[in-house]
């Protein structure tokens, strides 16, 4: 396993971390959680040392799957994270309701103290701004009592916007999205917190999925290597000097393997270099949705991670209106019935022109 400096710390981190929202909705259904625990364990054989969890993952399983594996384990040989948010705290603000979240997180996870704790998915600079002011003195107290190491953010903004929230200084490190469909617009947000001394993990590193799912057209990050598209894509990432680690969702041991195998004998380069490497291959691909499904609350009750997906396919050259009606079995005229409210547009973790998208679809019809 290849290892990376955590920003400022003394950790070091294995260049590809385990995810833990991906465990078998099959095993967690049949109270098979031991069998969860085991890719754990796998994962930690193979020299993964960086844990990634949440509440609210799988079912509301994962930090408990992720418990039940890392109790088994000597505190000092793995790293581990969990999140909260104002949803997360049911926009709970108070120092007492703070700690009942932090409290939960760490005896499911069977620990005294987690290494990383993140101010969740912010969205926006106004979000980010909003949640600070309530929640950052209570993340302090929680370090000053010992009961997290490092204060975290994670993150869905633009680089730019990404930038200010690295000035602020009051991070250690932060948690985005990042990959071969949008490292164009992430990449100034990476370089001002890795000039910042932060920590920088990625999630999404296989764009939700798209990448491994059209590998014709990601082809060109496997040239010259014996790797598939997924492991590409994750070395993709990984080979970034600025970036510490890479989480991969595994449900499967095979899946470790996967992610093992994709950082052997990695080879760090500066963002720089390589956005100028690959700056002419490929589509232009910052358009594609990645599939957060954060957008799926609409008020009338269109399907928009669905529609997003058939959009996708415009994009890569395919059958738009095929993808709608034969894959997600949805009628295209359900999308005319946007009421351009502009919800699902403000939730976009990629900023997407959503309504205007839906317009398109509804012309089809």
């Amino acid at each position: 396993m290849y290892y990376k400096q955590y920003g400022n710390t003394d950790i070091k981190a294995s260049a590809v971390g385990m995810g833990t929202m991906r465990y078998s909705d099959d095993d967690i259904n049949a109270g098979n959680l031991d069998k969860c625990a085991d890719v754990v364990l796998y994962a930690h054989e193979k020299g993964i040392n960086f844990f990634d969890s949440a509440p609210f993952y799988c079912q509301d399983k994962s930090e408990i799957i992720t418990g039940m594996a890392l109790s088994q384990l000597k505190r000092d040989s793995f790293y581990i994270s969990s999140k909260v948010n104002l949803n997360t705290l049911d926009n709970k603000t108070s120092a007492d309701d703070f700690r009942r979240r932090l409290e939960t997180s760490l005896k499911r996870l069977k620990v005294d103290y987690l290494d990383f704790y993140y101010l969740w998915c912010m969205l926006d600079l106004e979000s980010f701004k909003r949640q600070y002011e309530l929640l950052y003195k209570h993340f302090e107290q929680a370090k000053s009592d010992g009961l997290i190491k490092n204060i975290t953010v994670s993150s869905h903004m633009q680089g730019f916007d990404l930038e200010k929230v690295v000035d602020t200084g009051l991070f250690d490190g932060m948690l985005i999205g990042y990959n071969a469909l949008n490292y164009r617009f992430r990449q100034a947000g990476i370089a001002a917190a890795a000039d910042k001394g932060m920590g920088i993990v990625v999630m999404n590193p296989l764009g939700g999925g798209l990448i491994p799912s059209n590998p014709d057209t990601f082809s060109y990050l496997t040239e010259g290597t014996d790797l598939t598209v997924p492991q590409a894509a994750l070395r993709f990432v990984a080979s970034h000097k600025e970036i510490t680690v890479t989480l991969a969702g595994c449900t499967t041991k095979e899946h470790v393997d996967d992610a093992v195998k994709a950082v052997e004998n990695l080879v760090e380069r500066p963002a720089s270099e390589i956005y100028e490497e690959y700056e002419n291959k490929g589509v232009a691909l910052n358009n594609l949705c990645t599939g957060c499904a954060y957008c799926d609350s609409c008020p009338v009750d269109i399907d928009i991670p669905k529609y997003m997906d058939a959009y996708n396919a415009k994009i890569l050259g395919q059958d738009m209106a095929g993808r709608i009606k034969n894959h997600w079995g949805l009628p295209i005229s359900k999308s005319a019935e946007c009421i351009q409210c502009g919800q699902c547009e403000d939730l976009c973790t990629q900023h997407l022109p959503i309504i205007e998208r839906l317009a398109e679809i509804s012309q089809l019809s």
